[in-house]
């Protein structure tokens, strides 16, 4: 007996199959209502065509109208399992094979869901700032899932939707309850996202806490181009010069043809910088970093890794020239990925990151000194500086293996 497949999955197999050649479409390219009264019954969908309120009944006028019905085609279209051909709607001959695979289909549906934007926050009268920014909110929610060990509550979603979005927008002057009108609008388009990710069953619900499920978590790893076992791995030791007592170090796994400049995402978050100043690596007498018009500089979005240095060997990375924090990254091993393990990931460490802007290796044994002589006029200046009460607060030693993959797994 074959197991039960998600929801979404067999209504948009159910869809492609009842397209059959094609159907025509409507001028301005939807599904005819004629077709969208049949799709409606034979998938289940729930849309409510010609609705009644109270002793009013409201014609449908559009199958657009019929929010569910209109997410499964534009969703199939986005997948490429259907296509506009001369006014009709048909199926895509090369990918008709993928539909025999739920799994696969699930994928094709997983990696569509940037493209669907319009389709599952459409346009009404109120609107949010998440269908304005339907990417950076869905990257937001995605990654907020996938970087959770534990299920997580809608509402810290929510929340982090907001605090993600309100970015990019001007609040400030707006009256409070037309805030709390556009909070509301953004968690309801929240709410729908998370139903589109159920039904697709890539997440699941707990409660009032939502979690990926296994299927969502392959998926996720899937559209971000994460290793599947059997490639090629490197272990570096990223180690910070001229920091000792203690030295800070990180042992880390990233995939052996990584690029440069995702290269730098990973040391950033592994060795706990900000990303606040330029950086630059080194490697075979040529400096690699971001191209400008004042740093004549390799490209590092074109520069791999394993290209560059094999087992044994070494390159290495200047993070803010100002303070001139100098890395050495040497390749300890070459390994090959394991299944379900996530990829970067920080395996050892030792040391806590030094301040940004204290001043380099010389500025930070200063500040280190300064922090354990209550005597010394500046140690009230330093403690204002750092946002610490006591001088207790700041662990030099400090390391977290677990936020640091926390951070290594919300890379974008």
């Amino acid at each position: 007996m074959e197991p039960e497949q998600p929801r979404t999955v067999e209504q948009i197999r159910g869809l492609v199959s009842w397209i059959g050649p094609g159907r025509k479409l409507t001028q301005t390219g939807k599904v005819t209502l004629a077709d969208a009264r049949a799709l409606v019954t034979l998938l289940e969908t729930g849309d409510t065509i010609d609705p009644a309120i109270g002793d009013r009944t409201f014609r449908t006028k559009s199958s657009q109208e019929l929010y569910h019905l209109n997410l499964l085609v534009e969703w199939a279209k986005a997948a490429r399992l259907l296509r506009v051909a001369s006014g009709r709607l048909v199926p895509v001959k090369k990918n008709a094979r993928l539909l025999e695979d739920p799994e696969r289909v699930l994928d094709a549906l997983f990696e569509a869901l940037p493209r669907i934007g319009e389709a599952v926050l459409p346009s009404g009268w109120l609107g949010s700032m998440f269908a304005e920014e339907y990417p950076a909110g869905l990257r937001a929610v995605l990654t907020s899932l996938y970087a959770a060990d534990l299920p997580v509550p809608e509402q810290k979603l929510r929340t982090a939707m907001w605090e993600t979005l309100s970015g990019f927008f001007v609040l400030d002057d707006l009256p409070e309850d037309r805030l709390r009108l556009l909070r509301q609008s953004n968690d309801r388009d929240v709410d729908r996202l998370l139903a589109a990710l159920r039904g697709l069953g890539a997440a699941q619900q707990t409660g009032k806490s939502v979690t990926l499920t296994s299927a969502g978590h392959q998926a996720m790893a899937r559209l971000r181009g994460e290793l599947r076992a059997g490639d090629p791995v490197y272990e570096l030791r990223v180690q910070l010069s001229d920091v000792d007592r203690p030295s800070v170090w990180r042992l880390v796994q990233v995939p052996a043809g990584i690029r440069l400049d995702r290269l730098h995402q990973v040391i950033q978050a592994a060795m706990g910088w900000q990303n606040c100043h330029l950086h630059a690596f080194s490697a075979n007498g040529v400096q690699y970093g971001r191209r400008s018009g004042e740093l004549d500089f390799a490209d590092e979005t074109t520069a791999v890794l394993d290209i560059l240095v094999k087992e044994g060997g070494h390159l290495d990375y200047d993070y803010d020239f100002g303070d001139s924090w100098e890395h050495r990254i040497t390749v300890e091993r070459r390994m090959t990925a394991e299944a379900d393990h996530h990829y970067p990931a920080c395996v050892d460490g030792a040391g806590a990151c030094p301040p940004e802007d204290c001043g380099g290796p010389g500025g930070y044994e200063d500040l280190k000194r300064t922090l354990l002589d209550s005597t010394d006029p500046e140690h009230e200046d330093l403690l204002r500086w750092l946002g610490l009460k006591t001088a207790a607060d700041f662990d030099p030693a400090h390391f977290d293996l677990h936020e640091i993959n926390q951070q290594l797994r919300t890379l974008d």
